[in-house]
């Protein structure tokens, strides 16, 4: 059985029939080619592959690829306006150095983007509690917190 899912992804309308059971993260990763979301526990356990629907962070793993039908998908690769031009997001973790090997780190970009969107000026406690769905391995965090704050002063000067 199949589903249809029309939706915006990245800002480009989409339309696809998708078996029912297919996972969000599946539909953009097999089906738009969108390979920035990464697919680690299967259980919404570690956020590798956050991705926004309607502007809120979800687990793309674990939610239906049909539950996005009129939505809104912001991923990853709908970030940067091309490749000499990052978003202040990313800029920010470039900079920081707040990744190592990079597997979550999309899934943080993300999350980032929503928690910057609902707190323009987070406090670290915000901070952490926004990312408390995303596991990193490798960074310790202190360089997470340090590009969210960095990423959030410099769109508080763009605004």
């Amino acid at each position: 059985m199949k589903a249809d899912v029309n939706c915006v992804v990245n800002g480009k309308t989409r339309s696809v029939a998708v078996p029912v059971n297919r996972t969000l993260a599946e539909f953009l990763r097999d089906d738009l080619n969108l390979n920035g979301c990464r697919v680690a526990c299967d259980g919404a356990v570690c956020g590798a592959c956050t991705v926004l629907l309607d502007g809120k962070p979800v687990a793309s793993c674990s939610t239906f690829a049909f539950e996005a039908e009129g939505a809104k998908i912001e991923t990853i690769e709908g970030l940067s306006s091309g490749p000499a031009k990052l978003h202040p997001i990313q800029q920010a973790f470039l900079e920081t150095n707040a990744f190592q090997c990079g597997f979550c780190t999309a899934g943080l970009v993300m999350s980032v983007k929503a928690l910057l969107a609902a707190h323009p000026s987070p406090d670290d406690k915000t901070i952490a509690e926004w990312l408390r769905s995303n596991v990193c391995r490798c960074t310790g965090y202190k360089t997470i917190l340090e590009a969210t704050r960095l990423a959030a002063a410099r769109l508080k000067e763009q605004a």
